[in-house]
C-alpha cells in the first residue's frame, strides 16, 4: 500500500493509531481497523501541522509521524504473457493500476499447480471478480452474515466448526481476506501448509493480503477443488463452480459475467515462459 485510509486494516493501522495516540490525538484504542475515529484523529493531525487535511496518510503525513507505510511489491514479470492487463481489465473491470500491479502475481501463481490454462485462469479471474472487485487483496467487512446485531465484529464466525475456529477471537482473526476470501483457522492452517508458510499465516493472519501470499492461496485453493471445478466448467456449469469456492451462490451474476466475458479474450493454447529458477 502506498497510503492508509479509511475501511484499512493491519498491524501498520495499529502504528498510526499508537503514533496518533502518542501525539495526543484519539484515535480509540490500537486495534488495527482504520474507522472513522482514526480517520478524525488523521484530520486534526494533519491541520495541527498544516498538512492538506484529507483524512488519508500519505507519504507527508507518515513521514510527519515518523511511519514508514511499507511499499506493496514490484509485480515480477509475468509467466502467461498472452493474458494481458488489456485483456484482464475487460474480464474484472477494476482500476487499471490494480490489475498491472497484482495480475502477474496471480498468473504466476497458477503455474506451478498446472492450472495455466484457458478455464482455470477463467476461473481464478472470475472468482476475483466475485470476491473482491477491485483486483486488490482484501479484508473482509462487517456484515449482517458475520456479525450479529450488537455483537462485536465476526462473532458470529467465532465458534463456526465448518471453519476450525475455537472461540474468540478466531472470527475476527481469522476472517476472510485476499483474492480467494479465505476464511476460517482451518483454512488459514491448511492452504498456508500448503504454499510453505507452515504456521506463518496464523501467527500472522494478515499475510494473506500480501499479493503474491495472496496468489499463491487462491492458486491453492483452486488447486484443492480442482477436479470438480474442472468438471462443472466442462459441463458449463458455472453456478457449481462457484459454489465449490463459495458455498453458495453468492456474487454469481458477477463471476458469471466475468467468465464468459473472458472465453473470446483469453487464448485457448496458453504458452508459459519458463523462469529463471523454476522448470515446470
Amino acid at each position: 500500500m502506498t497510503s492508509l485510509k479509511l475501511g484499512d486494516q493491519g498491524a501498520t493501522v495499529v502504528e498510526l493509531q499508537k503514533a496518533l495516540i502518542a501525539r495526543g490525538f484519539d484515535a480509540g484504542t490500537a486495534d488495527g481497523n482504520f474507522g472513522s475515529t482514526t480517520r478524525d484523529a488523521v484530520l486534526a493531525f494533519q491541520r495541527s501541522a498544516n498538512l492538506a487535511a484529507d483524512g488519508i496518510v500519505g507519504p507527508g503525513t507518515a513521514t510527519a509521524l515518523g511511519l514508514s507505510i511499507p511499499q506493496p511489491p514490484s509485480p515480477p514479470p509475468s509467466r502467461i504473457p498472452a493474458v494481458t492487463a488489456d485483456i484482464v481489465a475487460q474480464i474484472v473491470p477494476a482500476p487499471r493500476v490494480n490489475v498491472e500491479s497484482n495480475l502477474p502475481f496471480v498468473l504466476n501463481a497458477l503455474v506451478a499447480p498446472q492450472l495455466a490454462d484457458k478455464s482455470m485462469i477463467l476461473m481464478a479471474l472470475a472468482t476475483i471478480r466475485a470476491e473482491t472487485g477491485s483486483f486488490l487483496p482484501i479484508s473482509e467487512g462487517q456484515s449482517h452474515f458475520n456479525t450479529s446485531p450488537g455483537g462485536h465484529p465476526f462473532d458470529l464466525y467465532d465458534s463456526r466448526a465448518s471453519l476450525g475456529n475455537q472461540g474468540p477471537p478466531d472470527g475476527e482473526r481469522f476472517k476472510g481476506r485476499g483474492f480467494i476470501q479465505l476464511t476460517g483457522r482451518a483454512n488459514y492452517a491448511f492452504h498456508g501448509n500448503a504454499i510453505g508458510l507452515g504456521n506463518q499465516l496464523i501467527d500472522n493472519p494478515d499475510l494473506a493480503n500480501d499479493p503474491d501470499t495472496a496468489a499463491r492461496l487462491l492458486a491453492s485453493f483452486l488447486k484443492n477443488n480442482e477436479q470438480k471445478i474442472r468438471s462443472a466448467l466442462t459441463a458449463d456449469n458455472l453456478a457449481e463452480a462457484r459454489r465449490l469456492v463459495n458455498g453458495g451462490s453468492n456474487g454469481l451474476d458477477v463471476f458469471t459475467e466475468a467468465y464468459n466475458t473472458g472465453l473470446p479474450l483469453v487464448p485457448d493454447e496458453i504458452a508459459v515462459v519458463q523462469s529463471d529458477t523454476t522448470k515446470d
